[in-house]
């Protein structure tokens, strides 16, 4: 390897200095273009002219503002379809939520109330089969999602501290609208009525909220009673994993503040 002398590196820091481009004084001094970039960062970082990138804040470590609304959504869409995942090739943990390739609509609110709640780092779409993985990295993902832990959701109690309740308290539909876009649908359902004696069928909407955790149900459900919302158990094969709500008012409500997926 071709050793450049002392005085050669500092006339092409003087031309560089005075405003040369990298390309000019690599010809003029007959050395590589990838040499002269290299001796004109170390000089900028000397002095300090290099900007660098900032350090991501963290509400919970450095007290910046959280857009709540949007962290109440996000964390209805992690309860539901995301995890965190952290393993040793890994400098730092990521935080996924799946979302089927059917709603993209629904894709573009996850990945946005993930640039708001992390306005720091980037946001990625991971194609899986079937659905894409809305995903970032961030240290900071366990201080605002202190639910994550070893094994699956449903395997493990799931509460929320008592800041995210106030969040919850103060921002209810978003987080409602974030566990439906992830475990819920809405559907119609049907039925028959005889109707001046003659059987007539009959088709009203539904919304169906399904996870195997006891606690994300009981989440779910104590945000609904608050928000005056009538809801019942639908046993399944005799498990109570699905959540209906089917009185006409509270599905008027609930489409006017969560909507079905898109």
């Amino acid at each position: 390897m071709h050793q450049h002398g002392t005085d050669l590196r500092m006339r092409a820091l003087t031309l560089l200095r005075d405003g040369a481009s990298n390309a000019d004084v690599a010809r003029k001094l007959r050395v590589p273009p990838g040499t002269i970039s290299y001796w004109k960062h170390q000089d900028r970082a000397k002095r300090g002219e290099c900007p660098g990138r900032p350090v991501p804040q963290c509400p919970r470590c450095h007290g910046r503002k959280l857009d709540e609304p949007a962290y109440s959504y996000l964390l209805g869409l992690y309860l539901g379809d995301g995890h965190i995942i952290q393993n040793r090739a890994m400098r730092c943990p990521s935080l996924s939520v799946a979302c089927d390739e059917a709603w993209p609509g629904l894709m573009e609110a996850c990945a946005s109330a993930m640039r708001s709640v992390f306005p720091d780092n980037s946001v990625c779409r991971v194609r899986r089969k079937g659905c894409r993985e809305i995903k970032l990295y961030s240290k900071h993902i366990w201080c605002l999602f202190p639910q994550h832990g070893p094994g699956k959701k449903h395997e493990r109690r799931i509460a929320l501290e008592p800041w995210q309740q106030e969040i919850i308290d103060e921002h209810p539909w978003e987080f409602v609208r974030g566990l439906l876009h992830s475990d819920g649908c809405r559907v119609i359902n049907w039925t028959t009525r005889i109707v001046a004696g003659e059987r007539k069928r009959y088709e009203y909407p539904r919304y169906f909220f399904t996870n195997l955790s006891d606690d994300i149900r009981r989440l779910y459900t104590d945000t609904l009673d608050k928000l005056g919302i009538t809801w019942t158990h639908c046993t399944r094969n005799g498990n109570p994993y699905n959540i209906s709500v089917a009185k006409k008012a509270h599905v008027a409500l609930l489409d006017a503040h969560v909507g079905p997926k898109h």
